[in-house]
């Protein structure tokens, strides 16, 4: 373009020197044309080219786009197919959990129906205790402070103060033990199915005496005569047990002549035949074995 300018420079001074002033201007208007239209030209030109280069980076644009996309669609598919197969898996999972379902619930009911069984069992066990209980209060009665009736680890008892059975060191039963073990023996002879075992219990004072050589066997004479008075009362000698626990389960200090006293006393347990009372529950705890 500068090499341009300066031709016509040359030219309109050649041209100056050998036309007229009339034809100069005329070539000078024209000049003018040229460079107005010489600079039109420029201006589009550089707009062609910066279109050129706002669509060449557009075009670089647009590819990134779709190679994005592509990629995009190669990942989607790519994770369809693992939904697919992962869609499978669950279905095979789900069937399987199912049936582990059902057999988990189906473990559950049986169960909770032996748990049932055992529950009537032990329900019917703590209606008869109850039963039993009622019915020696109402026999032997509670208006005596050394008499005192209970349940002791699900067994119904009676202990009697050793006041109300012998006298001190003695085993020979007195005429108000007969009174009361005549209670005793009505509610016993009324269960043909339970059993009476008689505990006999001392204080911790040393004995012996004729054969008797210490408190074991004083306890234990003690229990042998309350049951010898029961059987004259008409309980079944099968129904019978006796045994002793000497001074070896004090209920207080043996610290004082009260406590001692305290200490000095016979229990007599009515529960039932074992074989017979416990064969539901042992019968369902058998059962439960065999089935696990």
């Amino acid at each position: 373009m500068k090499k341009l300018l300066v031709l016509s420079a040359v030219a309109l001074l050649t041209l100056s020197s050998c036309v007229s002033k009339k034809d100069f201007m005329a070539l000078e208007e024209k000049q003018k044309n040229t460079q107005d239209l010489l600079n039109t030209a420029t201006v589009k030109l550089n707009k062609c080219l910066a279109d050129e280069a706002a669509a060449s980076a557009r075009i670089i644009e647009i590819n990134q786009r779709l190679k994005d996309a592509k990629d995009a669609l190669t990942d989607l598919k790519s994770s369809n197919k693992a939904l697919i197969e992962s869609s499978k898996d669950m279905t095979v999972l789900t069937t399987q959990g199912a049936k582990n379902l059902e057999k988990s619930l189906e473990s559950i009911r049986e169960k909770e129906l032996k748990i049932s069984r055992l529950q009537d069992a032990l329900t019917k066990k703590d209606s008869v205790t109850i039963a039993l209980v009622t019915s020696l209060k109402k026999e032997v009665g509670l208006n005596d402070e050394d008499i005192e009736i209970n349940v002791e680890k699900s067994v119904v008892f009676i202990s009697l103060s050793d006041k109300l059975l012998f006298q001190t060191g003695s085993y020979n039963i007195s005429p108000r033990a007969n009174e009361i073990l005549g209670k005793v023996a009505t509610v016993i002879n009324g269960k043909p199915n339970f059993e009476a075992m008689v505990e006999g219990h001392t204080d911790n004072v040393p004995y012996s005496k004729g054969v008797l050589l210490d408190n074991w066997d004083l306890s234990v004479k003690r229990s042998t005569a309350i049951v010898r008075a029961l059987q004259e009362l008409g309980v079944k000698p099968e129904q019978l047990i006796a045994a002793g626990r000497g001074d070896h389960l004090p209920l207080v200090a043996n610290d004082s002549p009260t406590n001692k006293a305290i200490n000095r006393r016979t229990k007599i347990y009515i529960l039932p035949k074992i074989d017979q009372f416990y064969e539901m529950i042992e019968t369902e705890m058998k059962n439960l074995s065999k089935e696990e």
